[in-house]
């Protein structure tokens, strides 16, 4: 979402600076001759009241200016565009800086300058908790689970008005999946036409995008076309569906069935949400369950649902061969895969001639992308800066991806980028270093170090550790070799509040104990490697210990007080300021 904001216009702005050059140091000064006499004596305009009001009060305009630039750092954010955010957030904090106030001097500049402060280290927080390249990222409930809930109350009978349609429009309506009309199949079709009308139309919105691409699949494979309509009932055609029992993408496929079927799962890549790589594995899948059970594509969904061991147990057990048959008791099958083949068979009549059961959606066009080789992990949130596109669209196009990043220590990846980007993007990337593409932060191995001894000193999860390494949750590592850290670097900030000339030192950061609180604005992409030795300051708050603030920053007592001549004994006191250096504690 855009946030509107407002701007000075460059004559009002010319006319304040001229207010402001004529008026010496003290901006307490006013001088009403200056506003022309046509804006007192006719009747102001809003525009003429901005203007009256800037030169009248000069401090004003400062306020409206970083206003003005903070807002524009929002909107960058919301995009996801990291660095254009920081350097208008900078810009925000820069213009009362170098006023000739400072930023703590008067009042009113003051309380403005420490709100935007709270709210840039909010969004700092934010940003790193979002997306520090190794949160995963959230998935959307899959539409199965909703409906197989509903499927235990009872349905309503269908009305003889929809059974006649559906039996006209059965007769009018070539299908290559036999289409029986059933009780089942008619109270489907009334529930998804009424009470889930909403949620079946953005299915059919959804799915239009997707729907040529999974019909040219299946059409190569020999498959029935009226199985496109499958991922309606799994997941409302979204990538990134999730059931509670883990399945997951447009097809919800389980681990173990997506692995047999070539699609690959780590800690960077779920290839069951990519819906072309899926469809792919669907159609492959759809194609053996269609073999096993001879063509008879009920049995086929049924199996999809529950598994092929399960119906042919059932059929076993039962000497029936028929769906229908082993559906009419609990005995063989499962309650939802009862269900389930019903609810994909409503689903096909109302997809191939939806206008009839009342649904008119604006159909999408099929998505379209360049691809981009990159041998190095790069941060999502540069992609879509480089490619001038909000970050949900770098996710859409590489639902794939569960994290912010793409893969490491991989020989290359190939990345969808927006039709039209491709050349200035790997214009970008063979001008920029690797180190500089994502966040990452790095541990070499010491002697004596196991995965289980670094995961508990770097306060990270083994398994995660693990996993972002390829490794085993067993393996050894051996001194000297280099792990990713599957965590959010530390980032050091700019405390520039007293002090308006910018300094080409290392800067002081001001700290508190649950975040770093910036006050120029610090979205970039930390650089990976080892950090080069940098401070903060904390200012002790009441209930602080020396032992509290050593915890929280993952270092010693002895450490602090080593950095810290000043302390006597075990004794602080509340607004003492300590310096700490985050890449000098023990467990590094």
């Amino acid at each position: 979402m855009k946030i509107s904001s407002f701007r000075l216009p460059a004559a009002a702005l010319i006319g304040v600076s001229l207010c402001l050059s004529g008026c010496g140091s003290s901006f307490g000064t006013t001088h009403p001759a200056l506003i022309p006499s046509a804006m007192v004596s006719a009747p102001v305009t809003p525009l003429q009241k901005v203007l009256i009001t800037a030169v009248q009060d000069p401090v004003a305009v400062l306020i409206a200016e970083s206003q003005q630039r903070f807002i524009e750092g929002e909107q960058e954010l919301a995009v996801g565009h990291l660095e254009q955010a920081r350097k208008a957030f900078d810009l925000a904090v820069d213009v009362l800086l170098k006023s000739p106030y400072g930023a703590r001097s008067e009042p009113r500049i003051r309380e403005h300058f420490d709100r935007i402060v709270e709210r840039i280290s909010a969004y700092e927080v934010g940003a790193l908790a979002q997306g520090d390249g190794f949160v995963e990222k959230q998935y959307a409930p899959a539409s199965i689970d909703e409906l197989l809930a509903l499927s235990t109350f009872e349905q309503s009978a269908p009305t003889t008005a929809l059974q006649n349609t559906v039996e006209t429009d059965l007769q009018l309506t070539q299908h290559d999946v036999d289409i029986p009309l059933n009780s089942k199949v008619l109270s489907y079709i009334e529930l998804f036409q009424n009470r889930l009308h909403d949620w079946f139309d953005e299915g059919l919105r959804r799915g239009s995008q997707y729907l040529p691409m999974i019909q040219e699949v299946f059409r190569a494979q020999g498959l029935p076309l009226d199985l496109a309509y499958v991922p309606i009932v799994e997941s409302a055609f979204n990538p990134n569906a999730q059931s509670r029992a883990k399945a997951k993408g447009m097809w919800q496929f389980m681990r173990g069935t997506a692995l047999e079927h070539g699609l690959k799962q780590n800690w960077y890549i779920d290839e069951r949400a990519d819906p072309e790589k899926a469809t792919r594995a669907a159609a492959a899948y759809l194609k053996t369950l269609g073999g096993m059970f001879n063509g008879d594509w009920h049995l086929a969904l049924a199996s999809y649902n529950s598994g092929p061991n399960r119906v042919q147990s059932a059929i076993t057990r039962s000497r029936k061969h028929d769906f229908w048959d082993l559906a009419k008791t609990s005995r063989f099958l499962p309650h939802e895969t009862r269900e389930y083949v019903p609810m994909i068979l409503a689903a096909i009549v109302i997809a191939k001639n939806p206008v009839q059961y009342g649904f008119e959606f604006a159909a999408e066009l099929p998505l379209s992308y360049e691809k981009v080789t990159v041998a190095d992990p790069i941060d999502l949130r540069q992609v879509a800066e480089w490619t001038g596109v909000p970050i949900d669209d770098i996710q859409a196009l590489n639902p794939e991806l569960r994290r912010w990043t793409t893969p490491v220590r991989t020989d290359q990846y190939d990345l969808k980028v927006p039709v039209g980007t491709g050349d200035a993007f790997r214009a970008r990337l063979t001008e920029t270093s690797p180190e500089s593409l994502a966040a990452l932060q790095w541990h070499m191995v010491k002697r004596g170090e196991s995965l289980l001894t670094i995961a508990r000193n770097l306060k990270v999860k083994q398994a995660d550790l693990a996993e972002a390494n390829y490794l085993s949750m067993r393996a050894q590592v051996r001194p000297g070799q280099q792990l990713i850290i599957p965590r959010a670097p530390m980032t050091l900030l700019a405390a520039r509040a007293d002090n308006p000339a910018p300094s080409p030192e290392p800067s002081v950061v001001a700290a508190t104990p649950t975040a770093v609180v910036p006050v120029k604005a610090s979205l970039t992409q930390p650089t990976s490697g080892q950090l080069e030795p940098q401070k903060l300051v904390y200012r002790v708050k009441q209930g602080d210990t020396l032992f509290s603030i050593a915890r929280l920053y993952n270092t010693t007592v002895d450490l602090l007080k080593s950095w810290n001549t000043t302390i006597k004994g075990s004794r602080i006191n509340i607004g003492d300021r300590l310096t700490i250096f985050p890449s000098r504690t023990s467990t590094n």
